[in-house]
Parts: structure tokens; C-alpha cells; sequence
């Protein structure tokens, strides 16, 4: 079995086992003619149950064609234009050959004597994301495993931040009075890092949007001042630049303004949105995030990296001691004075992969404009798909486009029954999803069901946009008629 081993005496082994899974997946991206084939759980699941896991093929092109079978023929391709779903973006070459490198050579992240090199990758790459965000000179950062962990991280600082000094409130009471600002279409990991963080169920308080959807900065300050005059700790608020429903930027430059008033930490969540920090077009819409104590980037949403590719950037590199635990046999103590460094000192992970190696050969690639064209594309893209939808009496769009989402439902002119638009909508969604033929997201809006558009691939036109409208409308109208039918 140490002929599956990968080191020196393996090279030409390691050479056409992995030439062989790349011209098996280059095959299916040429040949992918929709985004889905429609399989459903009970069809692929038989498919995977009589794989006996002990009774290996011993053979890389029969694994091959079992997982052709298994896993290739029915995957979901966010490269196509018509998947149009989640928060998935396509991803670049340089990136891939990034994830190819790093796979193989295996370095993990937590201690400068098992990555050398990546350690200093990975702290360029988080210096120059803090100069594009503006956190000054004193910023620093890790990579993380994505936006949710991102987030966890920065609320423990935030909350270790807002303990007070010797003699202040101590234990789980003094916990209970922490509160936690987060709008209320903000991403469901806030609340969630709130309870992983030991804090009340009440400790995240939701602060209503606008018709925008972003954060109404009103309703914020009277709820800071509300839990300042209740014996409340403002601990941090969370702003959104790029919430998942609707990529709604909240007004940056004055959450900031009333986190300096307040004395909060100011934590802005641009996990979806950070790709404005390479935009040749639009980085204003992320002005005031320079302000920010703490922010969240997912590179594999709007930097088109593979999963996974994320940050965790702090204005203060001081905050970063709350996630710091030293181990003799890993990063004692003594390393710090002797200027080691040891990525472990900042993350909540230990073992860690080299993911920012796949962001570095983009760069070096394609540049920070390339990624930037990219995204001001699908930007540009949602713009024109907006307009289809509101010339289109059949569709209700919630809101203009700051990002590349959008929210909206079909709207039969015959039928006026708000449960039976939903199940119409709800219907389509599954119907198109089930054809294979493209795939969309689905989200609530006041209670009633809507479809989404989350537009991240530069390859997608409008014509892809228009035609899967139509099938939409489609399904909607057979599931209408059928109801009618079974009515009478």
C-alpha cells in the first residue's frame, strides 16, 4: 500500500492518477448542458447504499467511473449560467491549480514549522485586504473556514472587548446583560455565535430595515440608548454589506458614527459584499467600512475562489490575544518573544489548510482588477435583470439591486389568494429545480414565499435571465391550472 503514498518514488503515480481525475472532471464541465440533472434523493441514494467501503476496486479509472456515477453526472455545476441559486459563485483556474498545490503539498497553517512560506503568504494576503478595506496600520486578520466562523470570531473578541476591568460585573449573570445590534435581515450566524458565546436568548436585538432593506440607523440609536438606560452593555452591532437575501448594504458611515457614540464595537459582515473591495466601479458602496473594529470577507462567494476562502480582518491586532492559547508542544509562550510566528496565536482553529494560497494565485494571475471586472459584471447584470422584472406585470421585485440579488415572486393576474401565489411559487421553484433546467433560491419576505436570483456568474445574460422567467411562469401557470382543476 505505500505505492499510494505521495513522495518522491510516487511522482509519476501521483502525475496520472490526478492528470486522470482532471481530464474526467474538464469532460463534464465541457459537456455540462444544464446546471442540474434533476436526480432525486430516492434515486441517488440506492446508487450509494450498495457501495461496500470495504472491498476497495483497486483501480483509479473504475473509482473514476464510479464517481461519475456516484457524484460527477448529478452534481450541482455553479459554473452554468443557469444556476442561479445560493451564494456559489464559479471559480477561476489560477485558483484551482492554488487548491491542486496545496492538497498535495499539505502544509497546515497553525505553526510557522509546518508552513514556512504559507505562514507569510497568508499574512501578505490578510495585509493587503486590510489596506483595501482601510483598517489602518495597526490591523491584522486570519483566514478562516468561511463568513459563520468569521463571524463567531469577531463576536468573541467584541465580547471579550466588552468585559470591564478589575472589580467590574463578573460571571453568567454579567453575561446575560450583553446585547448584540444586528438588523433584521442580517445572516442567521449572528444570532447563532450569540448562543455558541454563552450569551441570553435575548442578547441579539433585531433592528428593523427599511423599504431598502437596509439597517435604519433610527431605530438603531434609540435601541442602543433603550439598553444604555436599562443597565444593558452595548457589545457590538453587526452591519451587513451584502445581506443574503436581498445583498442590501446597511448605511455603513453612520452605524459607524453611532458605534463612536456609543462605544460599540462595530462589526460589519461583508462576507457576500467584500468583492466591492476590488471593484473598478463600485467601492464607494462600501464606504465606512474602513471604520469598522472587525470584518468578515468570504473570498470564494465574490472573489470567485473554491471553498473554502475567508478572513477574519481586525482594525486591532491586539484583539486577536482572546482567541491565543499556548500549548508546549505546539506554539509555546516563549515563541512570541523570539518572533515565531505562529498563525495558531490568532485562530480558533488549530490544524488549518493553505487556503490563501488560492486567492495569492489569483493575483498573481489575473490581478485585483480582474477579480474586481468579474464582479461589477454580475453587479451590472443585476441591474438589467431588475429592469426585466419590473416591466414584467407577472413579477413583484422587492428592491433595486446593490449587490447581484434579487427577490422576487410570480404573480398570476387571475388568482388574488395569497396562499395560493405562495404554493404557486413554492411549485415552480420545485418544478425547475426537479427539470434539471436551471436553479434558483427561495427566501420569505413579510411572510409570503419569493423566489431569488443570486446572480455571481459573469456568464449568465440577460436572455438566461428572461428564459428561466418564463419557465418560472411556466410552472406556476400549470400548478395554477392544475389547482383549478382539482378545485372544480
Amino acid at each position: 500500500m505505500r505505492s499510494h503514498l505521495l513522495n518522491d518514488t510516487t511522482a509519476e503515480h501521483y502525475r496520472r492518477s490526478v492528470t486522470e481525475g482532471v481530464e474526467r472532471v474538464a469532460a463534464k464541465l465541457a459537456t455540462t448542458e444544464r446546471p442540474f440533472t434533476g436526480v432525486t434523493v430516492d434515486a441517488l441514494s440506492p446508487l450509494i447504499d450498495r457501495i461496500d467501503l470495504d472491498r476497495p476496486l483497486h483501480d483509479t479509472a473504475a473509482v473514476l467511473d464510479e464517481l461519475d456515477e456516484v457524484y460527477l453526472r448529478d452534481a450541482i455545476y455553479f459554473h452554468h449560467p443557469r444556476y442561479l441559486a445560493h451564494l456559489n459563485c464559479p471559480v477561476v483556474i489560477p485558483a484551482v491549480l492554488g487548491e491542486a498545490v496545496l492538497s498535495a503539498v499539505n502544509s497546515s497553517l497553525d505553526t510557522w514549522d509546518q508552513s514556512a512560506g504559507g505562514t507569510l503568504i497568508e499574512r501578505k494576503l490578510i495585509d493587503w485586504t486590510n489596506e483595501r478595506i482601510g483598517l489602518g496600520p495597526h490591523a491584522d486578520g486570519v483566514f478562516t473556514s468561511g463568513g459563520s466562523q468569521s463571524n463567531l470570531q469577531a463576536l468573541l473578541l467584541a465580547r471579550e472587548e466588552a468585559k470591564p476591568g478589575p472589580g467590574g460585573w463578573e460571571g453568567p449573570a454579567s453575561l446575560a446583560k450583553l446585547r448584540i445590534f444586528a438588523s433584521e435581515v442580517s445572516h442567521f450566524s449572528v444570532k447563532k455565535s450569540a448562543k455558541l458565546l454563552g450569551l441570553g436568548q435575548d442578547s441579539v436585538v433585531s433592528i428593523p430595515v427599511g423599504a431598502d432593506k437596509r439597517m435604519q440607523t433610527v431605530a438603531l440609536a434609540r435601541e442602543l440608548e433603550r439598553c444604555k438606560n436599562a443597565g444593558l452593555v452595548p457589545m457590538a452591532v453587526v452591519a451587513t454589506a451584502g445581506t443574503t437575501d436581498f445583498g442590501s448594504i446597511d448605511p455603513l458611515p453612520e452605524v459607524a458614527a453611532l458605534c463612536e457614540q456609543f462605544g460599540v464595537w462595530m462589526h460589519v459582515d461583508a462576507a457576500y459584499g467584500c468583492g466591492l473591495l476590488a471593484s473598478l466601479k463600485y467601492r464607494g458602496r462600501l464606504d465606512g467600512i474602513e471604520r469598522a473594529d472587525s470584518v468578515t470577507v468570504d473570498y470564494h462567494k465574490s472573489f470567485f475562489q473554491p471553498v473554502s476562502s475567508s478572513a477574519l480582518l481586525v482594525r486591532d491586532a491586539d484583539t486577536l490575544r482572546h482567541a491565543t492559547y499556548h500549548a508546549e508542544y505546539l506554539n509555546p509562550r516563549r515563541m512570541v518573544q523570539e518572533r515565531i510566528p505562529n498563525q495558531v496565536d490568532k485562530s480558533l482553529q488549530t490544524t488549518r489548510r493553505f487556503d490563501a494560497l488560492k486567492l495569492w494565485m489569483t493575483l498573481r494571475v489575473m490581478g485585483a482588477d480582474g477579480i474586481g471586472e468579474l464582479f461589477d459584471e454580475v453587479c451590472d447584470l443585476a441591474v438589467e435583470g431588475w429592469k426585466l422584472l419590473a416591466a414584467d406585470p407577472r413579477f413583484d421585485v422587492v428592491v433595486a439591486p446593490s449587490l447581484s440579488t434579487l427577490v422576487y415572486r410570480y404573480i398570476p393576474a387571475a388568482v388574488t389568494d395569497p396562499a395560493e401565489i405562495d404554493r404557486a411559487n413554492l411549485y415552480a421553484r420545485k418544478a425547475l429545480f426537479a427539470s434539471g433546467a436551471a436553479v434558483v433560491a427561495g427566501t420569505k419576505v413579510a411572510g409570503r414565499h419569493y423566489l431569488k436570483f443570486t446572480l455571481l456568474n459573469p456568464e449568465t445574460t440577460t436572455d438566461d435571465i428572461a428564459a428561466v422567467l418564463e419557465l418560472i411562469a411556466g410552472h406556476a401557470e400549470q400548478y395554477l391550472g392544475e389547482s383549478l382543476d382539482r378545485a372544480s
